[in-house]
């Protein structure tokens, strides 16, 4: 009853919050708060973002109805400092009681302080001040309306506005727009002065965005004037300006038909007093100098070194650090070309990308010993050749209780004078763990080193030429890596080596390809006598066996079944027993018992993978702040055909399996696709959603998929509703503490909205899970046999909170299981829709 009576309060109160403000309590006399924009466009409403941003004047903003912002603002007092004045104005023996206690200056600073000034200044930044009825900005906007119908074709189109009240101080606006007959573009002519120019267009003419029968549109003009200049100034025309083209229309005694006229005159030379006009001519590059080491702060410093290479001349103030090849490879601007804008842009890309330079300045002036030329002069200015970082965490994780990383690189630009750079980190770990033994009393008994080195390279590091296949254009390079890793007392105490070889390219803009003729890891399992320490799950259910079967309490702690079984030999001796038939189980607790074994055989196991594979990605993205776009990554990979190869007829290990050097190699086919899209609503709503499949088939040397190269379900970026590692596989109940498999499947849909300020909201759904195919597993819960195990995929949905600070995102996300395959049939669909099931998820920037 006191629970019922606490929940009917906390509503009233919320309701009191929500329904009890007064929207119109900052709104003058005689004035009217602007609740609503309504636009009809021939007699049906039409909001849409693009008309509806053609206002001056747009109602407050507000959530599900409710006008948060313009709340928040109506509770902050104005003018606090004359209100606090006066209190003691009122009462002067106040004034000095304070005084007495305090003094006159913290007096005064009290009156400023958060408490009686600052959160009112907070809730009026934080809000959002009443939208007043400004007839001046409405006919603004209408105008504004007029125009953009206009603009459209509608040469006729009628406008006009009505002021409704809807209540005391409270008025909507309507927007009425007669659109009438739009025109047609009827005949298009050209007249082009320059016949350099007009040659040009005719040959390009196939692309024209305006053409005959279309509806008037200025963006297609717009976008024509831009296509003409940038086929103009691509072959040649270097003094072509955009504001030469010019169209007139003409529309009078047609019947709204339009006729056009593109007229492109000679360039205007300005000559001292005198203006003179002279056709466009078509520019070549006569000279390409490159400058290696220009400096912005001492341009004119004197040349001391300098070199020719394939009509490129490069320049430098000290002696000239670079490979002539390394820099001119990327130089698209040649001699004896037409002068391309296309070619500078790509020039400036690929030059960046080596990371040596800073973005480069490509400048032309015009050959005064030859006509209609130009000497193209880029300026490089070198970065530094050493960088230097380091960083420090404090750390606090479910496996050690404290711990202190730290993170050290160097990198070294240009190592040998070909614009490669090299890169090497290193990392550590130390940290303190209470659950593990400890005979030396040390704090810090766990660790972890580590180190990575990566060389690039500005080209495609092979023994043959591959210009005619992936030209340098594409923008090839190379990246040669290696890693290392150590732990102590941590999990298995893993060694791990790591080494690739990966070339990437981008064949056109937003499409790259990433092909990787190697990539190496070798996991060195030293301590797998640890296991039952880490996978408390499994080590729990055979306990619990052990236990129920009675087994030889020698095999337990201290010989008494309450202080659990002995790691390890007291849950090796239980396992003996049930697998010789010494202790007689059920058949289906000594399939459970199996289950776990080949689970312990197959993560304790050193795995060695040498993959090849092809990634291929593409994205409509156009810059950071695009929310209509799609994007697209699909992978094949490959592991352990080549040393199939080399391994020939080796010996066989205890498990019947192929080695190389004394290690079992790992024999796989795996291929993924992952398919994104988001759908801009309008006002700050996106509509995100994403799709994902993945599976790895073992065969040859191999039974299963090492654990590193599987799959899991759950966490911050997947979905929500579960932790990491703690759905599936299929219907199991994550059964285990790390749940893995070779098959998975995700969807998932997100509602993105502004709630205020940079402070953002979304509703998710989620839904996916994962499987075994084909491998070891023998479990039917967890395998996917076909469309039927369909039904076992999860969904979790929920709602979450994110804070833009522009350069990047704090993500709260709050995960409930609304469908979970692992429970009883009526106990699948909403059961655990609530706050103390759910699971929360911090997360950096968007899942997708």
């Amino acid at each position: 009853m006191k629970n019922s009576l606490t929940k009917i309060s906390l509503f009233i109160l919320i309701g009191v919050i929500i329904f009890g403000c007064n929207t119109t309590k900052r709104v003058p006399n005689g004035k009217s708060l602007l609740t609503k924009n309504d636009i009809y466009v021939d007699g049906k409403k039409d909001n849409t973002e693009d008309i509806f941003n053609q206002l001056y004047q747009k109602q407050n903003t507000s959530i599900l109805g409710y006008r948060l912002r313009l709340n928040i603002y109506n509770l902050a007092k104005q003018k606090t400092d004359s209100i606090y004045r006066a209190k003691f104005a009122n009462n002067p023996k106040k004034y000095y009681r304070k005084v007495k206690w305090l003094s006159k200056k913290q007096v005064k600073r009290l009156g400023e302080s958060f408490w009686y000034s600052g959160i009112h200044d907070f809730l009026r930044k934080t809000g959002e001040p009443p939208v007043i009825l400004d007839t001046v900005s409405t006919k603004k906007s209408l105008r504004r309306l007029k125009s953009y119908f206009y603009n459209r074709g509608y040469f006729d189109v009628v406008t006009k506005y009505k002021i409704d009240s809807v209540a005391p101080k409270k008025i909507k606006l309507r927007y009425d727009i007669i659109t009438s007959k739009p025109y047609i573009l009827d005949s298009i002519n050209t007249h082009i002065a320059s016949k350099a120019l007009d040659s040009i267009y005719q040959l390009k003419k196939r692309n024209a965005v305006i053409k005959p029968k279309q509806k008037f549109e200025t963006s297609n003009f717009d976008a024509e004037k831009a296509r003409i200049t940038a086929d103009f100034r691509n072959n040649g025309a270097y003094r072509f300006q955009q504001n030469y083209v010019t169209f007139d229309i003409d529309t009078i005694g047609s019947k709204h038909l339009a006729n056009v006229d593109m007229v492109i005159e000679n360039e205007v030379v300005r000559n001292e007093d005198s203006i003179s006009t002279v056709p466009f001519e078509l520019y070549k590059i006569s000279k390409v100098n490159i400058y290696t080491d220009h400096s912005p702060v001492n341009p004119n410093a004197p040349i001391k070194d300098s070199t020719t290479y394939k009509d490129f001349t490069l320049y430098s103030v000290k002696k000239l650090k670079y490979r002539p090849k390394s820099l001119t490879d990327g130089i698209f601007v040649a001699k004896g070309n037409y002068f391309s804008d296309n070619k500078t842009t790509l020039t400036s890309k690929y030059l960046s990308n080596l990371k040596v330079f800073n973005y480069p300045l490509i400048q032309y002036v015009e050959d005064k010993n030859q006509k209609n030329a130009l000497i193209a002069n880029i300026y490089l200015t070198p970065r530094k050749k050493y960088t230097f970082g380091f960083s420090t965490d404090f750390t606090h994780s479910n496996i050690q209780d404290f711990g202190i990383s730290g993170n050290t690189f160097l990198g070294i630009r240009n190592v040998f004078n070909g614009a490669e750079t090299f890169e090497i980190g290193f990392r550590g770990n130390i940290g303190a763990s209470k659950d593990l033994a400890n005979p030396n009393n040390n704090f810090f008994n766990i660790s972890e080193i580590g180190a990575d080195a990566k060389l690039n390279f500005p080209r495609l590091f092979l023994p043959f030429k591959t210009d005619k296949i992936i030209p340098k254009t594409m923008i090839p390079y190379t990246t040669i890596s290696v890693g290392y890793s150590k732990q102590t007392n941590i999990g298995l105490d893993k060694q791990n080596f790591t080494s690739s070889l990966v070339y990437n390219w981008t064949p056109r803009k937003n499409t790259t390809f990433r092909f990787d003729l190697f990539n190496v890891q070798f996991v060195r399992n030293i301590n797998p006598g640890n296991y039952f320490n880490v996978y408390r799950s499994s080590y729990k259910a055979l306990n619990q066996l052990a236990i129920d079967y009675s087994a030889d309490t020698a095999y337990f702690n201290n010989n008494n079944y309450d202080d659990g079984l002995r790691i390890s030999d007291g849950v090796n001796s239980f396992i003996n027993d049930v697998q010789s038939g010494t202790l007689p189980t059920s058949a289906a607790d000594l399939k459970s018992i199996n289950s776990i074994v080949e689970q312990r055989s197959r993560l304790t196991e050193d795995n060695l993978v040498f993959a090849s594979s092809i990634t291929f990605s593409k994205t409509s993205k156009k810059d950071l702040l695009d929310n209509n776009f799609y994007a697209l990554r699909a992978k094949v990979e490959s592991a352990g055909n080549f040393l199939s190869l080399l391994a020939g007829n080796s010996k066989l290990s205890q498990n019947g399996n192929r080695t190389f050097f004394g290690v079992e190699y790992s024999q796989y086919i795996k291929t993924e696709f992952e398919f994104i899209k988001h759908w801009d609503l309008s006002r700050k709503k996106v509509l995100a959603a994403k799709a994902f499949a993945g599976i790895a088939i073992p065969y040859g040397n191999s039974k299963s998929i090492p654990f590193s190269r599987s799959y899991f379900a759950g966490g911050s970026n997947d979905i929500r509703a579960w932790q990491s590692y703690g759905l599936g596989p299929g219907k199991t109940g994550s059964i285990n503490d790390f749940n893995e498999a070779n098959m998975k499947l995700l969807f998932s849909t997100e509602f993105r909205f502004n709630v205020f300020q940079q402070l953002y909201s979304a509703f998710f759904v989620d839904a996916g899970n994962i499987w075994n195919v084909k491998d070891i597993v023998t479990n039917p819960d967890a395998k996917f046999t076909g469309l039927k195990s369909l039904e076992n995929i999860a969904v979790g949905s929920g709602f979450g909170f994110r804070y833009d600070f522009n350069f990047f995102v704090i993500r709260l996300d709050l995960g409930f299981k609304t469908y979970n395959p692992a429970n009883s049939e009526n106990e699948k669909w909403l059961k655990e829709m609530r706050f103390d099931k759910s699971v929360i998820n911090i997360g950096i920037n968007y899942p997708f």
